[in-house]
């Protein structure tokens, strides 16, 4: 690997003389601006203001802006003779333990390579001593023209360095934090420990970037004058009421299901059941209508109470669920509908003998009509 500093570790009055690797690299792919209109590149030229020429980077020096906007021009020579004593030095300032570093001041990472022969001597006793006591090393160093803060460690056989932000560099997390007062059931922290143990842990070296490797498949697609189908996406989630008992429950099974586990309800809230409910897919109970013997229409729910129908007259004994009134409201109903039998009853009754007396006043009439034609015959013919 290719170093980009070359220096020396301040080991007290040990110095070991180093070289600094980069420890990590970028995958992430870079594209190019283009004319959107005929696909011409698009490239930025350094051009210098006062003249309008274009400069190379040898011609390109570094100044600093003052307030009223007046260049004052710092060369390579002024910062070299800054009295920097770690221009070229890691200075190793104390050692502490490494759980007393805020993961929030780690920067960029680098392996420390010893640089030659002479140096392995002196880079494996402060290796062996940083992995004994269990500690890590707080060191300054200076990188691209400004001292910078540094962690050193073991990583297998090997001292590593992390970047570090200096401390006012961190921001605090002001108004960050949610501000209304949020209560935790039991019940819910209870489910959070079951899905972190369901989870447990990963390997790391299983874990890639999904979306560099779909931008890579895009790429070659459009090289080769392919398309790619698009994968189906589920649909938003928004218009939810979400019950968070009720995801991690969700959740809990997913993960069982997903490692090969029963995917039981979650231990600890098992007495409480919640669900999840969608707004738009919510519609009314089921409900009937039926007819009261007195001639109202009452709807009937599914979930026992009833109501009266809105083209029914106004009842009070209406509103009353059937479901809730008991044994009572049993008797009513049978009494009533015995009544109504009974009205019933009486009411064909009436019919029928109402009928009867019109069949007898026909049949009397039609003697009457029967014997006055009798009559008039015979005095015709006397």
């Amino acid at each position: 690997m290719r170093s980009i500093w070359n220096g020396a570790i301040s080991f007290g009055l040990v110095s070991i003389p180093i070289k600094l690797v980069n420890a990590t690299e970028n995958h992430s792919i870079s594209f190019r601006q283009i004319h959107a209109a005929d696909g011409g590149r698009i490239r930025y030229r350094k051009v210098c203001e006062l003249d309008g020429e274009e400069v190379t980077a040898s011609d390109i020096g570094k100044a600093y802006e003052d307030a009223d906007g007046s260049m004052i021009p710092i060369t390579d020579e002024d910062l070299g003779s800054l009295p920097l004593p770690t221009a070229k030095t890691i200075e190793i300032v104390a050692f502490v333990p490494a759980d007393s570093i805020d993961p929030l001041q780690m920067d960029a990472a680098y392996y420390l390579s010893a640089n030659g022969v002479p140096a392995a001597k002196p880079y494996t006793l402060l290796r062996e001593a940083l992995k004994r006591s269990q500690k890590v090393a707080l060191a300054k160093y200076a990188l691209r023209g400004r001292e910078r803060l540094g962690m050193l460690r073991v990583v297998d056989d090997v001292i590593a360095m992390h970047g570090l932000l200096w401390p006012d560099e961190i921001r605090a997390p002001e108004g960050v934090a949610p501000e209304s007062d949020v209560s935790v059931r039991d019940a819910e922290l209870d489910l959070a420990d079951a899905l972190m143990d369901t989870l447990g842990e990963v390997d790391m070296d299983s874990l890639h970037d999904d979306y560099r490797e779909a931008v890579e498949e895009l790429i070659a697609a459009k090289a080769s004058g392919e398309t790619l189908e698009q994968p189906e996406t589920g649909g938003a989630g928004g218009g939810k009421v979400i019950d968070l008992l009720a995801a991690l429950e969700s959740s809990v099974r997913a993960a069982k299901e997903a490692r090969g586990e029963d995917g039981g309800e979650g231990s600890g809230a098992k007495e409480e059941k919640a669900s999840v409910t969608s707004l738009a897919d919510r519609k009314p109970s089921a409900s009937t209508t039926h007819r009261t013997p007195t001639g109202k229409s009452v709807s009937r729910s599914s979930s026992g109470g009833s109501r009266k129908s809105a083209s029914s007259p106004k009842s009070s004994g209406a509103k009353k669920s059937t479901a809730s009134s008991g044994r009572p409201a049993a008797k009513k109903s049978a009494s009533s509908s015995g009544s109504g039998a009974k009205k019933t009853a009486s009411k064909a009754g009436a019919s029928k003998s109402g009928t009867s007396k019109s069949t007898t006043s026909k049949k009397t009439a039609a003697k009457k009509q029967s014997g006055t034609k009798t009559a008039t015959r015979k005095r015709a013919s006397a």
